[in-house]
């Protein structure tokens, strides 16, 4: 069982400890935490059997604590994976990993250097419908891939009032994209392979509390396929990602329901199960730590993504098309 800290236990900390305490098969459970506001997460984390630290330095020296999970602003990522790594600690992350391209090679260097495991939090990548089109893709049925389409939204901005951590343009740079579209970025990653260059349109269209509630892009993959991409901050929550090949279509509407429509013949219609992607994210990564599977998420993969986020935001700052570094 890997002993863990969860580092941060606002909605999203909590979301991931309910996820998995208590559950033996998981192969994970969390003994101790840090959060800034600790009287607002005291009665839970009693519930929880989670010792609450006085801050992410305490975390670091309790001999008990193995691994943290790290659900903090996403500023504080870069610094706190450092910091954990030479430590000796196992480190899951949230996303968006880090902020800059620099910061998450500095990261993941750190994580090797200390010889502890690393895995970063885009639980899609855990759907079983995901798998599905990563299989079409790799045996042929979609053909040459053309273009992959892509909108994850969501309302979740209406609730940022001034002084919140995500209410900051530091911290929630382009709108939605980083408790959102980041996960979208990193699913055509994991389908149809590296970006090569973005151009993005970001805007607040009806939101007033400094962030922008719009952010389109149109992107350009390495092997020639393009993509465009939506994340709208104040819209019902959405989520979809379609892939056009020369020979089929297939397109996720939700976590569960493919479709798949072939240029000649009949197509089908799968709903898969409901699958708990917060728990199979945790328990992968504590597979991982106990000298299983390696985590589905090479750290390559995890740093390119988060280049792709760096030229969004150069991309919608100038009105230009940006390389991704």
């Amino acid at each position: 069982m890997l002993d863990t800290a969860i580092i941060g236990m606002g909605r999203w900390g909590q979301t991931l400890v309910n996820s998995v305490q208590g559950n033996n098969e998981a192969g994970i459970r969390f003994v101790a935490g840090c959060t800034g506001r600790p009287e607002r997460a005291a009665e839970w984390a009693a519930r929880q059997g989670i010792r609450i630290l006085p801050d992410f330095e305490a975390v670091l020296a309790d001999p008990a604590v193995k691994a943290v999970a790290i659900a903090s602003p996403h500023g504080m990522h870069a610094a706190q994976v450092i910091a954990a790594a030479r430590a000796g600690k196992h480190v899951f992350v949230e996303k968006p990993f880090t902020l800059s391209k620099a910061s998450a090679e500095a990261a993941v260097a750190a994580c090797r250097e200390a010889g502890v495991v690393m895995a970063l939090g885009h639980n899609r990548r855990f759907l079983p419908a995901v798998a599905e089109m990563k299989a079409m893709l790799a045996d042929g049925r979609l053909g040459t891939l053309l273009h992959v389409e892509g909108q994850f939204s969501g309302p979740g901005a209406l609730a940022y009032t001034p002084g919140m951590w995500r209410a900051d343009r530091a911290e929630s740079p382009l709108g939605g994209m980083g408790g959102m579209g980041i996960h979208m970025v990193d699913m055509f990653i994991n389908l149809a392979g590296r970006i090569a260059e973005v151009t993005v349109q970001s805007h607040a269209r009806v939101i007033t509390n400094g962030l922008d509630d719009t952010t389109a892009a149109l992107m350009r993959f390495e092997s020639g396929a393009t993509a465009t991409f939506a994340t709208l901050a104040v819209a019902p929550r959405y989520w979809r990602v379609a892939l056009f090949g020369t020979d089929g279509i297939a397109e996720l509407h939700g976590h569960e329901h493919l479709a798949f429509a072939p240029r000649e013949g009949e197509g089908w219609v799968r709903d898969y199960p409901r699958t708990d992607i917060e728990r199979a994210e945790l328990a992968a990564f504590a597979r991982a730590v106990a000298g299983g599977p390696a985590y589905p998420l090479p750290a390559e993969e995890a740093i390119h993504g988060v280049a792709v986020f760096e030229a969004m935001i150069g991309a919608a700052a100038s009105g230009s098309t940006y390389r991704v570094a």
